[in-house]
C-alpha cells in the first residue's frame, strides 16, 4: 500500500483498493453502510468480489460487525455468522464507513452496490491518521451500543 496518510479512492477504484486492505486485516472489520446489495450471480463483479472478501474474513475468524439499514443485507450477513445491527432509528444513517483493525478507515460516498462500484460518481478516502481513525472508531462504537 502507498505510504500516505490519506489516499483517494475514485469511482471504480473502490474494489481494487479496498479488497486488499480487507484481505490484509489481522483482527477486525467494522462497517457502517447506508445501502448494500448482494449479487450472487455476478461473482466476478467488483462489488461481489468485495462481498466475498468480507465473508472470507469472517470465516478466517476476523471479527466482522456491520451496522446496516437494510433488513435484506442484515439477513444475509447474519446467516453467515457476521455480527449485525440493523439501524431502526427515525434518524437516517447515511454513513459509509469501514474500519480495519482499528487503524485504517475508509470513508466516503460509496455505498456497497453495483452502481456505486461501476457507474456513479463516487469518491472515498483511505485514512491512516491515528487521531482521525480513533475518532471514527469511537463513532462506530457509539452507534454499535
Amino acid at each position: 500500500m502507498e505510504n500516505l496518510q490519506t489516499i483517494p479512492v475514485i469511482g471504480k477504484e473502490f474494489a481494487d483498493k479496498i479488497i486488499p486492505l480487507v484481505e490484509q486485516s489481522k483482527k477486525s472489520i467494522d462497517i457502517i453502510v447506508y445501502d448494500w446489495k448482494w449479487y450472487p450471480d455476478q461473482i466476478g463483479s467488483g462489488i461481489q468480489r468485495f462481498n466475498n472478501t468480507i465473508i472470507t474474513a469472517a470465516k478466517k475468524g476476523k471479527r466482522v460487525r456491520v451496522i446496516t439499514t437494510s433488513p435484506y443485507i442484515d439477513k444475509i450477513l447474519s446467516g453467515l455468522n457476521i455480527k449485525t445491527k440493523r439501524w431502526t432509528s427515525r434518524k437516517t444513517l447515511h454513513t459509509k464507513l469501514t474500519l480495519i483493525d482499528g487503524r485504517i478507515a475508509i470513508l466516503g460516498s460509496h455505498n456497497y452496490t453495483m452502481n456505486a462500484f461501476t457507474i456513479n460518481y463516487e469518491v472515498s478516502v483511505i485514512i491512516q491518521d491515528e487521531t482521525v481513525v480513533k475518532r471514527l472508531n469511537q463513532y462506530f462504537e457509539n452507534l454499535w451500543w
